[in-house]
């Protein structure tokens, strides 16, 4: 890879091989509430709050909001009057009072391993297994080399198409130094000081993600622009000598609380009128859509602590941490930024 790969974009649209891979989870989610909640013939009869759904399924309010935005983009719900209602399709085809009522047609996932594992999370919060990795946050399993390195190169492969696309976008004129917080290979680091050359940037990873970001970064050929710091995001002040910080792909992994503290911690590190970069799968305002995120928001609820977010729930979470959002743009196969300056 080359800074004139960073520099180019693909002629074909990778949208649905994307689609494949990060829906996979979605099925199970339908199934599990078919085959183990019966959930669509409760619904039929109990119209009813995020709320109650979750005291009467007892289920996490987590994966229980990821399930409803699911149905409501798949078109099996709605809301009206702060309740969900069944749609007609859902009536008709999910409700056991329906002489056409597909949950037999369901029953044979049941006991499918993903199926129960989806039960699972949304009775306890926690994320089940993701492929031949013990069940744990990613934070833990990233202190695992072997785990570091594949789930980089997976990250890496993406980056090398999102990046690009992001950077376009972005005007950063004015700007001297970005610091990519938790940037994995650094690719998309890169990808902004191929686009904007005046940029130093800076990725803060943790070990052992540290050493793969700086071996990535020299294939580049961006060592000169492009730093590495050893850091835990978590643990420790971050650096203030930066005037734009760029979150991509990382608060999806994470639950409201955690994202709340890391927008904390951007705020108290940029200057006044520094800019926030949060770079994502966002749900739209009103939670009914676009159904690809909210299938990869199954996906990672199921494998994470966190989800897709709404952009009406990013943009409070930006106001709540003392950041005016400026703009939201689209950059590639689903994913967009949302750019915030700190008030």
């Amino acid at each position: 890879m080359s800074l004139d790969t960073l520099l180019a974009e693909p002629i074909t649209d990778p949208l649905p091989l994307y689609r494949y891979r990060d829906g996979i989870a979605a099925v199970d989610l339908l199934g599990a509430a078919i085959g183990h909640l019966d959930f669509f013939t409760w619904l039929g009869g109990h119209a009813s709050t995020l709320g109650a759904i979750c005291a009467h399924f007892e289920i996490h309010p987590r994966p229980a909001d990821v399930m409803m935005t699911l149905f409501t983009a798949m078109g099996l719900v709605t809301q009206a009057g702060g309740c969900f209602h069944l749609t007609a399709r859902a009536r008709e085809h999910l409700s056991a009072d329906s002489p056409w009522n597909l949950a037999p047609y369901y029953a044979s996932m049941k006991d499918r391993a993903p199926t129960v594992d989806m039960l699972k999370v949304l009775r306890t919060g926690k994320p089940a297994n993701w492929g031949s990795y013990d069940a744990q946050a990613w934070a833990q399993a990233m202190e695992r080399e072997d785990f570091a390195a594949h789930f980089t190169a997976a990250m890496d492969c993406r980056g090398v198409l999102l990046g690009p696309a992001m950077a376009r976008k972005l005007d950063l004129t004015g700007r001297e130094a970005l610091l990519d917080i938790a940037g994995g290979s650094g690719i998309y680091a890169c990808a902004v000081v191929a686009r904007h050359p005046h940029l130093r940037a800076t990725v803060l990873e943790r070990p052992p993600v540290d050493g793969i970001a700086r071996e990535a970064i020299a294939k580049q050929g961006c060592s000169e622009k492009v730093a590495v710091l050893a850091g835990d995001m978590f643990q420790a002040e971050w650096p203030r000598d930066f005037d734009v910080h760029l979150l991509s792909n990382v608060l999806h992994d994470w639950d409201e609380k955690v994202v709340r503290d890391l927008l904390a911690r951007s705020s108290a590190a940029l200057p006044a009128d520094g800019l926030l970069i949060v770079h994502d799968a966002f749900i739209n305002a009103e939670k009914t859509g676009p159904l690809h995120v909210a299938e990869y928001s199954a996906l990672l609820m199921q494998i994470t602590e966190g989800k897709c977010y709404s952009l009406a729930e990013m943009r409070g979470f930006l106001a709540d941490a003392g950041f005016d959002s400026l703009e939201h743009q689209p950059t590639a196969v689903g994913r967009s930024y949302l750019l915030a300056r700190k008030s």
